[in-house]
């Protein structure tokens, strides 16, 4: 599976915000764009589009910044997928040939399967991944 740099960025973005969350303290887009090692000019846009599918709000002013709506528990990576790469788990609607019917309910299970995953997958999961010690052997 091939995974767009936005959906990556998107991803490294609201785990970094699960690790932060409190439910109320915001984290600047710089902070972000820094600990994720993203152009800020690409994160806003980002996050413009997770803020539209209601998975993070903003801040405005001095103390502004981004938080999740939820708590990291209530949010699944396959709402961060659907808000940044929709056409993503979309089956082909086209059945012609004598194949096409068969070729499609392949595609159609695998989807689900993918969309069933992603959907059991928390960013507090994924956040806690994050944050686990490194060791070296």
């Amino acid at each position: 599976m091939r995974v767009s740099q936005k959906l990556e960025y998107a991803c490294r973005a609201v785990v970094c915000l699960a690790r932060h969350y409190d439910g109320s303290t915001v984290v600047k887009l710089e902070d972000i764009a820094q600990r994720e090692d993203i152009s800020s000019s690409f994160l806003v846009q980002i996050l413009n589009e997770l803020k539209r599918s209601d998975i993070v709000t903003s801040k405005r002013g001095k103390a502004g910044g981004y938080v999740l709506t939820r708590r990291p528990a209530k949010v699944s990576l396959r709402e961060v997928v659907q808000a940044v790469e929709p056409g993503l788990l979309a089956t082909p609607e086209n059945s012609s040939g004598a194949s096409g019917p068969a070729v499609r309910n392949v595609w159609h299970d695998l989807s689900n399967t993918v969309s069933e995953r992603l959907g059991a997958i928390t960013l507090e999961v994924m956040a806690s991944e994050a944050g686990a010690p490194m060791y070296f052997i």
